[in-house]
């Protein structure tokens, strides 16, 4: 049987976490084709990924650069549609919830390429979100449904999508587990900041919600300022930039760094004594690594997090804040919901599968 030829579309960096796993245990039976939106360009938010997780060069990149959502969203379907006409994989697969997921999404359904999402499932209920409305339509242009917990399944059965859903598990569990070690090895991050594990906080805020709003921003700027330890803060390129524009600056025991690395990210996360973020994904890693996570977000796409008392949501209020840190609680166990780290291998499996059911349907040999 020939190898399927599957493009994979990346663009933003947890995608291209995501993507490191995948392409490890896809490449031994399959053609791979990356093609890279360049939605994430600037070289901390993109090229360090791909020297780090040892992610192969893209073999397609756009370089859409940043825009507004609908310029960026329909730049990218123009481009993704041209070289998927051109090479007409048997399978496209997208990561997640960015405008780079929706454009190969939507490239791809209407051109009757089959669709695989994986991160399938996720619901916030809160359609504000542009990462609510791409998770939605791209899973209703999907074949193959990759959930990573059985919530995720859920929300897909509630809203009438029963047929080609898996539960997989969170392929950020695979990148965790897999890099956690070399991360320890080589990150020297914590070392050079001369912080003490368990003695710093760290935090990530990049929302809209957060960042465009003055109150919102400077209220999460003077709260990690009254904590009793230094915040580590790797700060997003929208956050500088709304930052500069409110004039806020930092207080005393903020340490603000540049965009991190994965390796240095995973260091810094595990032995903090606690996560403040607005981020997804932060949420599960913390998860992973067993630090408390403070969500200043109304909602979460991982509710349970939430439910074992890992994570909790939080207002962008000063008070709000500093009184959940002063009432940590850590707890004593955690429940595996998310898999056991093999999720690469099952969407492998579950994908060659598939592809020989197709061909043997087709009379394919």
């Amino acid at each position: 049987m020939l190898k399927p030829l599957i493009t994979i579309i990346i663009g933003a960096r947890p995608q291209f976490i995501k993507h490191q796993p995948l392409q490890e245990a896809l490449e031994k039976s399959s053609q791979i084709r990356v093609l890279h939106t360049g939605q994430h360009y600037d070289e901390k938010m993109s090229k360090v990924f791909f020297q780090e997780l040892g992610i192969r060069t893209p073999d397609v990149e756009l370089s859409v650069g940043s825009s507004s959502h609908g310029q960026q969203t329909g730049k990218m379907l123009e481009l993704i549609e041209k070289d998927l006409q051109q090479e007409r994989p048997c399978l496209v697969i997208v990561y997640g919830d960015t405008n780079s997921t929706l454009a190969g999404a939507l490239a791809a359904s209407k051109l009757q390429i089959p669709v695989a999402h994986v991160e399938a499932g996720l619901r916030s209920f809160n359609r504000a979100m542009p990462e609510e409305i791409n998770r939605i339509l791209t899973d209703h242009c999907s074949e193959l449904l990759f959930v990573p917990s059985d919530t995720g399944r859920a929300h897909l059965s509630q809203e009438g999508i029963k047929k080609g859903v898996f539960f997989v598990g969170d392929i950020m569990f695979d990148a965790v587990l897999h890099f956690r070690e070399k991360a320890h090895q080589e990150s020297r991050l914590q070392k050079t900041l001369k912080l003490e594990t368990e003695a710093y906080y760290y935090a990530t805020i990049h929302r809209p919600a957060n960042t465009d709003s003055r109150s919102n921003l400077q209220n999460i700027i003077s709260a990690f300022g009254a904590l009793d330890f230094p915040v580590v803060f790797p700060v997003h390129p929208r956050t500088a930039k709304m930052l500069q524009q409110y004039q806020i600056s930092f207080p005393k025991n903020v340490l603000p760094q540049d965009p991190l690395g994965y390796l240095d990210n995973i260091v810094l996360l595990e032995n903090a004594k606690a996560v403040l973020t607005d981020s997804g994904g932060l949420q599960k890693e913390a998860f992973y690594l067993k630090t408390p996570c403070l969500t200043i977000r109304p909602e979460t796409e991982w509710p349970e997090t939430i439910d074992q008392g890992w994570n909790q949501l939080i207002s962008p209020e000063r008070d709000s804040i500093i009184q959940a840190l002063s009432n940590l609680e850590v707890p004593s166990e955690q429940r595996p919901v998310y898999g056991k780290g093999n999720s690469a291998i099952q969407i492998t499996e579950i994908i060659m599968n598939w592809y020989r059911t197709c061909n043997s349907q087709q009379g394919i040999a």
